[in-house]
């Protein structure tokens, strides 16, 4: 008989061993935090951090992703914990052979063998929430197919719990900056991890993006080898970019404006840069407006300035350069950070609004790829030339037209005949 029961939705027996295993490691931690405190004797954040760490680095599954986002969002934590925090790296045992068949028949049926002409039985890569297998298509394609870990609506949901304690420790230490829209932000883009449908749309999405541009591949999406909780995908073959360190120039080059475009065509925005290119205070309050930033002072303009012109520093320098001279790729954005930091203390406090909380992770990871790629380009002229026609208008009806040739938004109301 047919059922829409889920047998893997968020279940609270799921989600209380979730809670014990996590609660033990993290909650002794937090208990020796908050007796220093209580007596009133000064953080170790040094030595807590080394220990915070330590008890993540005995757990898997979505606990260990949440720590790596944490640290990668400037401010969220503190400096030492950051540190500690981007140690650890996500190292799940991948699912034996046996699991791994039953996992499929779930999501395929019985039969879903025969859908492969071939599937490999070790995984090619195991991570926080599932891990991915090299397959061939039954037309000769080669494939990834990527398998959700079970369980995980229930183990995200009980690791997000934890998630407010080190997020407290910034508010418990450190007033200056308000994390509670970093958790919520975190928190949704957890849980849409793990809609593999959803995942599947935005890979359309971007393929629609940047269908022309040639230098940058985005793989196409199997459908009828897809569920909620599997994606299958095009196989695309690739080295990792820091393997490209010592090549040539001219390589190193290509590679940076490639990672470039992917980066800047689907989310340009101009008025900031504008503003700042211009010194135009009124253009520069209206983009943090529109970015949710509310109620700014004149101070706390001139703080969040140092952040925004770190970031568009490259594109309002008219030169061949690196995305930072001088600057050792471990050390990209610490400076301004701090000197944010700094000031926020005086200042703030400030909110970050939920969409800017990836926006800073993203655009430091690709400066360090570029510093490690010692690239040298013009940015001015590479973005300028991209935002030469750019309207408002024009870029709001692309997007809602990709949206909904992706599925990510209803089909548009039939116009009514004259």
């Amino acid at each position: 008989m047919p059922t829409d029961r889920d047998p893997e939705k968020n279940r609270l027996t799921a989600r209380a061993k979730r809670y014990a295993r996590v609660g033990v490691n993290v909650g002794g931690v937090a208990a020796r935090v908050a007796a220093k405190k209580a007596l009133g004797r000064k953080p170790d954040h040094g030595r807590d951090a080394f220990d915070l760490a330590s008890a993540l680095g005995g757990l898997k599954g979505p606990i260990m992703k949440v720590a790596q986002l944490l640290a990668t969002i400037p401010d969220a934590v503190p400096a030492e914990y950051a540190n500690e925090l981007m140690k650890l790296q996500s190292q799940a045992p991948p699912m034996g052979w046996h699991f791994v068949r039953r996992r499929m028949a779930a999501e395929l049926g019985a039969d879903w063998q025969a859908k492969f002409r071939s599937f490999e039985h070790e995984p090619a890569a195991a991570a926080s929430l599932g891990q991915v297998h090299r397959a061939v298509a039954l037309t000769g394609e080669a494939l990834a197919c990527k398998l959700q870990y079970p369980d995980m609506q229930s183990a995200v949901e009980a690791d997000l719990q934890q998630l407010s304690w080190l997020l407290s420790l910034r508010r418990r230490f450190d007033g200056a900056i308000d994390t509670s829209q970093i958790a919520e932000e975190i928190g949704e883009r957890l849980r849409e991890e793990l809609d593999y449908r959803r995942e599947a749309k935005h890979v359309a999405l971007y393929r629609a993006m940047l269908k022309d541009e040639p230098r940058v591949r985005v793989p196409q999406a199997w459908p009828d080898l897809s569920t909620g909780r599997l994606l299958t995908l095009d196989w695309l073959d690739g080295r990792k970019l820091l393997a490209h360190k010592d090549d040539p120039l001219a390589v190193r080059n290509c590679l940076a404006e490639a990672m470039f475009m992917a980066w800047w065509l689907p989310f340009r925005q101009v008025d900031l840069y504008h503003g700042l290119e211009r010194g135009d205070d009124d253009l520069i309050v209206h983009a943090y407006e529109t970015w949710g930033f509310r109620n700014l002072s004149r101070d706390l303009i001139d703080v969040l300035n140092i952040w925004a012109k770190f970031i568009y520093g490259p594109l309002l320098d008219n030169r061949t350069r690196t995305i930072a001279d001088g600057v050792k790729p471990s050390d990209y954005g610490r400076r301004e950070a701090f000197r944010v930091h700094q000031a926020l203390k005086q200042k703030g406090p400030v909110t970050v609004p939920r969409e800017f909380v990836f926006m800073d992770r993203a655009a430091i990871g690709l400066g360090a790829v570029f510093l490690h790629l010692a690239a040298e380009l013009n940015f001015y002229e590479m973005f300028n030339a991209m935002i030469e026609r750019f309207d408002v208008k024009q870029v709001a009806a692309r997007q809602q037209a990709a949206l909904r040739q992706a599925g990510l938004l209803p089909p548009a109301p039939a116009r009514a005949r004259r």
